[in-house]
């Protein structure tokens, strides 16, 4: 796509979506890491279903530090991957509170130090919580950026690194959002909704079905 054709894309799922949000639920910056680390092949509708029991009763790193791996797995053994998470996500707990104060860092390399997270759930953290202008690239936004053309490559950093050099800056805040939920709602991996697609016109697809 050409730059007037990327402003146009982002325009419309603006238009169509003024103000985009994860579909995680979350009250608080640690909230939402521990959802987005628990959201690894997972969807968020399980995750969200695991926390409404969980958050309430360990809402913060040292609360939920203190149910032990065995208390936390109890809360979230319908999600897949459940013991790794659980042991992962107490080790988290256990670095925010001694590293960091009980806070969660606005810092990327401290956030992938963090057991469990990776760089899509640190660029996740960092936009969504923090108000970053990264883009996280999920299954979704990769097959989006490849399959419109808006930022086709052969990996997820060259997706990532092609988006946020292609995406206007006053869209970038909100460009993960207003992507993974077109990927997953509309432009389907199997069976793309294109009939009710806004930027079918701009979309690259070889294989649209309107």
């Amino acid at each position: 796509m050409n730059k007037a054709q990327v402003e146009a894309f982002y325009s419309r799922l603006a238009e169509h979506n003024p103000a985009p949000t994860t579909e995680l639920h979350y009250a608080t910056p640690f909230q939402l890491l521990i959802a987005v680390i628990l959201s690894a092949q997972a969807t968020d509708v399980g995750v969200n279903k695991a926390t409404a029991r969980l958050f309430p009763v360990a809402p913060t790193p040292d609360t939920m530090a203190a149910l032990g791996e065995e208390g936390l797995a109890d809360y979230i053994k319908t999600i897949g991957l459940y013991r790794t998470k659980a042991r992962n996500v107490i080790a988290t707990c256990r670095i925010l509170l001694a590293q960091h104060g009980g806070e969660v860092p606005q810092d990327r390399a401290a956030l992938e130090a963090l057991p469990g997270v990776g760089r899509k759930t640190a660029n996740v953290v960092l936009n969504t919580a923090f108000g970053q202008p990264t883009i996280a690239v999920d299954t979704h936004i990769f097959r989006l950026g490849n399959r419109t053309g808006l930022a086709p490559g052969k990996t997820v950093l060259e997706v990532e690194h092609k988006l946020l050099k292609v995406t206007p800056e006053r869209f970038k805040k909100d460009a993960h959002h207003w992507l993974i939920l077109h990927g997953r709602y509309v432009c389907k991996a199997r069976k793309p909704e294109c009939e009710r697609c806004v930027v079918i016109d701009l979309c690259r697809f070889k294989g649209k079905t309107a």
